[in-house]
């Protein structure tokens, strides 16, 4: 039997020829033989590994390519305990089983799993059973035990360490216990501590190859707008990236500052930072929610931002934030003209106090008080915010930026509802206002 890259090279006579010679069972085989449709860097890594980290970009077939090595591993291994995690249930669900290229999805009809959804459990006849878990919920993994494992997109885990831990202490059972972990690249702890760590073998590729299973004109305009950056780089090469040079934030320095998201339950005051878009087309706007805890550590409990909106849609996402947490006013940036900020809150019903702030120096230069306040542990995440701590990360001493778009909306936005409410702390009062 021809391998599907051969076919791609063969003239379309030739193919033909090759297609009219092939029996319907035989087709029938090849519709559902993945070993028969992967790539090569789709395949798992030769050794004697115990986790493989496939570190890919957007479109890549990570999902596939996960779902394959379980489908595999559930029907070659009667009675196997299988452990499907994501960053939350929901995304186990949607992607991991329910996706387009999920468990049920790829299996044939003959061999499809049970899906039990209230007890988070596909079931195969052979009596091998996966288990969903969510990685925001660590300890979910005491007490079961797996002899092979799926976890997927560990880089947005909110407690990735933690959950990865329980994960493997539960890798107890079977010969040989193994766990695929696909993910996008970022430099979170996890994902740096594996690429050290012994027995992980790690292998990476781009969103171009996959090629012939994607649209070109999105391949085109993704290569226009992001080709050579680093968040092209990131998402689209499958490229793990250090730290920005000099930048006030990183990513470990994140990580330390992160806590559940219970421990913002009543807050004693909340603050919407806001930073509306410059223009009417391609810019964002900004809005995080940051809180004042009873331990007067100050929380960023929320990104509200919203992509490309018109000034009514982003109004009403401020008026959605600060129905939400009962925010007490909103600070937001001036420069297109504070009269025009205001009015288009007050279009939307936000009766708050809106504090109009005016940035006179770069928009990484005012962030550098708010980055000493992280240092100090002064500030945590009560969860996580990907795009929000993207932009942080890419934000560095002096005023340059080099983090992901055009400018850094979302931490911008957070940097002047942090800045009020240190400001408040300092003056003893309420949320200050100042103008930088």
């Amino acid at each position: 039997m021809k391998r599907l890259s051969e076919l791609l090279e063969m003239p379309p006579a030739a193919f033909a020829a090759w297609a009219q010679r092939l029996r319907d069972d035989a087709a029938v085989r090849l519709l559902t033989d993945w070993g028969w449709w992967r790539r090569a860097d789709q395949c798992p890594p030769a050794g004697d590994w115990h986790v493989w980290m496939l570190l890919a970009g957007r479109g890549f077939g990570k999902t596939r390519t996960g779902a394959e090595w379980v489908r595999r591993h559930a029907e070659t291994h009667p009675g196997a305990r299988i452990a499907l995690v994501a960053a939350s249930l929901h995304e186990a669900r949607q992607v991991m089983v329910e996706g387009e290229s999920g468990l049920l999805a790829i299996a044939p009809a003959q061999t499809r799993p049970d899906y039990e959804s209230s007890l988070r459990r596909l079931s195969w006849a052979n009596g091998a059973v996966a288990t969903l878990y969510s990685a925001a919920e660590p300890d979910s993994l005491r007490g079961p035990q797996h002899d092979a494992a799926w976890c997927d997109e560990i880089a947005k885990w909110p407690q990735g360490e933690a959950a990865w831990d329980n994960l493997m202490l539960t890798m107890r059972i079977g010969e040989r216990p193994r766990v695929v972990a696909t993910t996008t690249p970022r430099g979170v702890p996890l994902v740096r501590r594996l690429m050290k760590e012994k027995g992980v073998a790690t292998t990476g590729g781009g969103t171009r190859s996959n090629r012939l299973n994607l649209s070109p004109q999105w391949l085109a305009t993704m290569s226009a707008i992001y080709g050579g950056t680093r968040l092209g780089r990131q998402e689209l090469d499958g490229e793990l990236l250090e730290d920005v040079e000099g930048a006030l934030w990183t990513r470990g320095l994140v990580e330390r500052c992160r806590v559940d998201a219970g421990a913002a339950a009543g807050p004693v005051r909340v603050v919407i930072g806001v930073d509306p878009p410059a223009t009417s087309t391609g810019d964002a706007c900004g809005i995080v929610v940051a809180a004042l805890l009873r331990d007067r550590r100050l929380a960023v409990v929320d990104d509200a931002s919203v992509e490309n909106p018109p000034p009514h849609v982003w109004a009403q996402a401020v008026a959605g934030a600060a129905a939400r947490w009962g925010a007490e006013r909103v600070v937001a940036e001036s420069n297109m003209g504070g009269e025009m900020v205001a009015g288009t809150l007050r279009q939307a019903d936000v009766t708050l106090p809106v504090v109009a702030v005016h940035a006179s120096i770069g928009k990484a230069r005012r962030a550098e008080p708010v980055a000493l306040a992280y240092e100090r542990g002064q500030v945590v995440h009560a969860g996580v915010f990907e795009s929000l701590e993207d932009q942080l990360c890419g934000l560095q001493v002096g005023g340059g930026y080099a983090g992901p778009g055009r400018s850094p909306d979302r931490a911008d936005a957070c940097v002047w509802a942090l800045a009020a409410l240190l400001d408040g702390l300092r003056l003893g009062k309420g949320p200050g206002v100042r103008r930088v």
